[in-house]
């Protein structure tokens, strides 16, 4: 598959395929060494080139290639599959995509496996990935299984028809509801973290209480994301004084109890489908670590009239 695009105004063709296709511009970089984009029909090796007004832009997607797949000993749940998309509940604990600081199985190892096909505009490396999730957060991703597919649906991420509602338990509870509108950037400090930096990328996110625990130290909460920087949610908790359990990177401290991963849920997913052009919504169960901490220390029925899947929407009305 290739792709064309007319230019209307003076730019960089790294950041002109940036806006274009919703991936990084050293995934663009990549295509851009590895010959697969012409301006006019000429291959171009600079992700610096000038592109002026109606110059053609063509991008190759990449095949696949047969690379060696890490020994996956693991599965995952699939939620919804079709010849265009697949959407899956991540588990906590695994990375999506391979790196060179990640030794272990990924999603993508996983999906290759398995035999997916899958898109090739992210690259090598992010094959099928339109969006990702921390490692330890779990939760619904969607994944293109060719180029048409992940072109609409980067666009729908930046035109916002496709989202996530997140459910994290925090502590201390919020006093309210609340929108953050912090810009992030990787924290100077520790290139591990990010953190609030003026002169960041923008980010907001909005919070919604749902319930506190019995003895009001927790509090479980509803998260919508309106960009999507790393680590956004729990940057932005951090920065207002809320940390969500089992997040030490970002300031919990659990001295009296023992939690193993972060307690954030990617848990409901809506987009409109690449081809049908169908309205879809999903939702992933809450995993059993979460939801036995839930029973333990809140009101269960309470959090589950208050979660429904068709009622979710109507925690974020404080927006309208």
């Amino acid at each position: 598959m290739n792709q064309k695009y007319i230019v209307d105004c003076e730019n960089r063709v790294d950041k002109f395929l940036t806006k274009k296709l919703n991936v990084s511009r050293n995934q663009i970089e990549s295509l851009i060494k590895k010959g697969f984009v012409k301006v006019n029909n000429k291959v171009i090796k600079k992700a610096g080139f000038r592109l002026k007004p109606q110059n053609e832009v063509e991008v190759n997607f990449p095949k696949i290639k047969k690379s060696e797949i890490k020994k996956v000993d693991f599965d995952i749940e699939i939620v919804y599959e079709d010849s265009d998309i697949l959407v899956i509940n991540k588990p906590s604990g695994i990375t999506v995509h391979p790196a060179p600081s990640v030794k272990e199985a990924t999603v993508v190892d996983w999906l290759k496996q398995k035999g997916v096909s899958l898109s090739t505009i992210a690259g090598e490396e992010r094959h099928g990935i339109v969006h990702r999730l921390d490692k330890g957060t779990s939760g619904l991703m969607v994944v293109a299984k060719n180029n048409e597919a992940h072109l609409s649906l980067s666009k729908q991420l930046q035109d916002k028809s496709m989202g996530r509602y997140y459910l994290a338990i925090i502590k201390p509870p919020l006093k309210e509801n609340i929108v953050v509108e912090k810009e992030i950037a990787r924290n100077p400090k520790n290139r591990l973290k990010m953190a609030t930096i003026d002169g960041g990328r923008y980010a907001k996110t909005a919070f919604s209480k749902i319930e506190l625990s019995k003895d009001s130290r927790y509090e479980l909460i509803a998260a919508k994301l309106f960009t999507g920087r790393t680590h956004q949610i729990r940057v932005h908790l951090n920065s207002i004084g809320r940390h969500i359990l089992g997040d030490n990177l970002y300031g919990f401290k659990g001295k009296n109890i023992k939690i193993d991963r972060v307690f954030l849920h990617a848990y409901i997913l809506y987009l409109i489908h690449p081809k049908t052009k169908e309205e879809m919504r999903f939702l992933a169960n809450i995993p059993d670590d979460i939801k036995s901490f839930i029973k333990k220390r809140f009101e269960w029925e309470r959090v589950n009239e208050k979660i429904l899947f068709d009622k979710f929407d109507k925690l974020f009305d404080f927006l309208s």
